[in-house]
C-alpha cells in the first residue's frame, strides 16, 4: 500500500535548537514538511519566518520529488540569539546539485531556485553520503 500524504518516516531532535524530517517521495511530503515547519517555527516563536520558510521549503522539496526518488530530509537549525539566522536544508538521494534557469513567462515551474536565492540571506548546496543537502538562511528579525 502507498504512503499516506500525512506520512513522516522518521523524526529526529537534538536537544530543541535542531529538529530533522524524513518524508516519504510522495506527492503528499510537500503539505506534510510546510505543516512541520510552520508547527516547530510556531513552537520556536519564530513566526515571523513561517511563511517565508514554509514557501521555501515547499520549492525545494518539490523539486526533490520531481527528480529524485528516495526520502527526502528536512532540517531546520534555530538560531543561536533572537535575532539570528535560521537555517533550512532540504537532502535528496539524487548527488547532482540543482541548477538555477530563466523561466520564461508561460512556463509553468522553474521558478523555485531563483525565489530561494531572492528571499533568503544565503544559499547554496552541498554534496552528501548518499546524495545532496540544498540550504538557505532567513535572518529572524526582533
Amino acid at each position: 500500500m502507498g504512503s499516506s500524504a500525512w506520512e513522516v518516516i522518521g523524526l529526529i531532535d537534538t536537544e530543541g535548537d535542531c529538529v530533522e524530517w524524513t518524508f516519504p517521495a510522495d506527492p503528499g511530503a510537500v503539505r506534510t514538511a510546510r505543516a512541520r515547519v510552520r508547527g516547530q517555527l510556531h513552537i520556536w516563536d519564530l513566526d515571523s519566518v513561517s511563511d517565508i520558510a514554509a514557501l521555501l521549503v515547499s520549492e525545494l522539496v518539490t523539486n526533490a520529488l520531481r527528480h529524485a526518488t528516495g526520502p527526502i530530509g528536512v532540517r531546520l537549525v534555530r538560531p543561536d540569539g533572537p535575532r539570528g539566522t535560521l537555517r533550512v536544508e532540504v537532502s535528496d538521494p539524487l548527488p547532482e546539485p540543482p541548477r538555477e534557469r530563466a523561466a520564461r513567462p508561460e512556463d509553468e515551474s522553474g521558478r523555485g531556485l531563483q525565489l530561494v536565492a531572492s528571499s533568503s540571506r544565503r544559499w547554496g548546496t552541498r554534496p552528501g553520503g548518499s546524495g545532496k543537502t540544498v540550504w538557505f538562511e532567513l535572518a529572524v528579525p526582533s
